[in-house]
């Protein structure tokens, strides 16, 4: 699968993090469906490079699950740096 195969499976899996992960994101919808993008393709190249297995076509179930995954682990570390990063703005206020 391409690049803008997984571009294209990114921002229906960030839409599908959101739904695994409700609640409020600091950036908002765009936000999150670019980390959807990043996160599918962050699934994409650590499938290959750490299961390797070859990751199959656009409907193939593993391409969807590392994609998805990928996209609940970056929305996950988005939301702790920027909460971080939030609770140390209001403190130095």
């Amino acid at each position: 699968m391409g690049i803008l195969g997984w571009i294209v499976l990114g921002l229906v899996v960030g839409a599908l993090a959101k739904l695994v992960l409700p609640g409020r994101d600091p950036g908002g919808v765009i936000v999150t469906l670019l980390i959807g993008v990043a996160g599918a393709l962050l699934g994409g190249f650590l499938g290959r490079r750490f299961l390797h297995t070859d990751l199959g076509s656009f409907f193939d179930l593993r391409t969807w699950g590392l994609g998805l995954l990928g996209a609940v682990v970056l929305l996950l570390i988005y939301r702790l740096v920027a909460h971080l990063l939030g609770g140390r703005s209001r403190s130095a206020r």
